[in-house]
């Protein structure tokens, strides 16, 4: 493993970082201007105050300026920018005008097209064979296979998107993950996984500056806007990274670290059918609620998802050839999150005479997690 390969990607996140951090207030202001505040309620969401829900206008102009700045190597540059920019303005009128689920479906499916329009594509698999893994070429399949690749990676993160930190938290250590698997298959300058160095690098950045506003207690969110950019970006780098490389499993790292939300959206549209829903219909059942609900504080949820997340990284990583430090880093990793699971069930989580849970700083959720079809 090149040990120095990392580098190019600190510029572009040390800036990612500052201008995400200089543009929150300035979207909290703008948030509140357009009306475009969270309210609490008794239901999914369990913040006590009015929060601003923008914030994901931050993290889009932090990428966007440190990849315009030092994405000089990124052979897709403008076009990752043109179909970012794209899903951010859609999401924007979300986040502001509420739309329904048949408006937001059609903008999530439109980004993919555009992707597939600008040439960001998944031309081929990749299959193990005797003598290593050979390319499939998808022809036909090509742009159906992209735009629900980009589907999907916007409806996983959206549906993450739903307890203080753990969506900017867990697509951070992804788009790490992205950045090793990256180092590793570095063979010249001008390679295309220099580009995607950067473009990693830009996205840690913005994800670390948008947390120090969306920690618990947020004190903005991402909203729409934001979880979709993060989507449409996650895709772009796999699809201009790891996935175009011809080796085994590569097209499945980013999958397989993004294992725990993609997994908790197939179970919220299997939930949902068989309550006979709209698996558009929000709920209260997704893992984060339900971690809430266990008596767990919202701290310690977002911890939950980094190490489980990371643990996921890890072993994408060593399928994708890392073979030292990785298992030690995976050991870790493991004993931390049972240490994290194993604090919270031995402590007794405090109830209000109702017998709702008591979180410090947040709205009193129910004790119990919702069963399917539950009303919110």
């Amino acid at each position: 493993m090149n040990t120095t390969g990392w580098l190019p990607a600190l510029p572009p996140f040390l800036l990612a970082s500052i201008v995400t951090i200089a543009m929150v207030p300035l979207t909290i202001l703008l948030a509140r201007k357009w009306g475009a505040v969270a309210e609490p309620d008794s239901g999914r969401h369990h913040h006590s105050q009015p929060t601003p829900r923008l914030g994901g206008l931050a993290l889009f102009s932090g990428f966007t300026v440190a990849l315009s700045v030092f994405g000089g190597s990124v052979p897709n540059r403008w076009q990752v920018v043109a179909v970012t920019t794209a899903i951010t303005l859609a999401m924007l009128l979300d986040d502001v005008l509420d739309l329904n689920w048949k408006g937001k479906l059609a903008m999530e499916v439109g980004a993919g097209v555009l992707a597939v329009v600008l040439g960001i594509t998944i031309n081929y698999l990749t299959v193990p064979g005797s003598h290593g893994p050979s390319p499939l070429g998808l022809g036909l399949l090509i742009a159906p296979i992209t735009v629900v690749f980009v589907l999907g990676m916007q409806v996983s993160i959206n549906f993450l998107d739903g307890s203080d930190g753990v969506a900017a938290g867990v697509v951070g250590i992804v788009a790490t993950v992205l950045l090793l698997a990256a180092v590793n298959r570095v063979q010249s300058p001008g390679d295309i996984q220099n580009g995607v160095i950067v473009m990693s690098g830009a996205l840690m950045g913005c994800c670390t500056g948008f947390l120090v506003f969306n920690l618990p207690p947020a004190r903005v969110f991402m909203g729409d806007t934001g979880s979709h950019f993060l989507g449409v970006a996650l895709a772009a780098i796999s699809i201009l990274g790891v996935a175009k490389i011809a080796v085994a499993m590569a097209v499945f790292v980013p999958l397989i670290a993004l294992g725990l939300p993609i997994g908790d959206t197939a179970f919220a549209i299997v939930r949902r059918r068989r309550a006979g829903r709209s698996p558009a219909e929000p709920d209260a059942g997704h893992l984060h609620h339900r971690m809430l609900a266990r008596g767990m504080s919202p701290l310690e949820t977002a911890l939950t998802f980094y190490l489980m997340t990371a643990i996921l990284g890890c072993i994408a990583l060593f399928l994708f050839g890392h073979r030292r430090i990785l298992d030690v880093a995976l050991a870790l990793l493991v004993i931390s999150l049972v240490a994290l699971l194993w604090r919270s069930r031995r402590r007794r989580p405090p109830l209000d005479p109702d017998g709702f849970l008591v979180v410090p700083g947040r709205r009193n959720v129910a004790a119990r997690a919702r069963r399917s079809g539950e009303a919110d």
